[in-house]
């Protein structure tokens, strides 16, 4: 289901709403009764929410300098 932002006219509050797509626009404010308008947003493209998407998932291998010093202090 998408999701769909809504605006307020009168009192400008906004929020998102999950909706079937085959679903009526709301058309009544949660907050003041007031009438809304459905924003246009920006698509169904991918929404990165969180960090670490990058630096965590494709992190780099350890150089073995750092490999090497383990193995010789497990040596000792």
């Amino acid at each position: 289901m998408p999701t769909y932002d809504y605006k307020c006219l009168d009192c400008g509050y906004i929020f998102e709403e999950f909706q079937n797509m085959t679903d009526e626009p709301l058309k009544e404010c949660p907050i003041c009764k007031g009438k809304l308008k459905r924003l246009i947003g920006s698509g169904a493209g991918p929404i990165f929410k969180g960090s670490g998407f990058y630096h965590t998932d494709y992190k780099m291998k350890s150089n073995n300098n750092s490999s090497n010093k383990n193995n010789s202090a497990d040596k000792k």
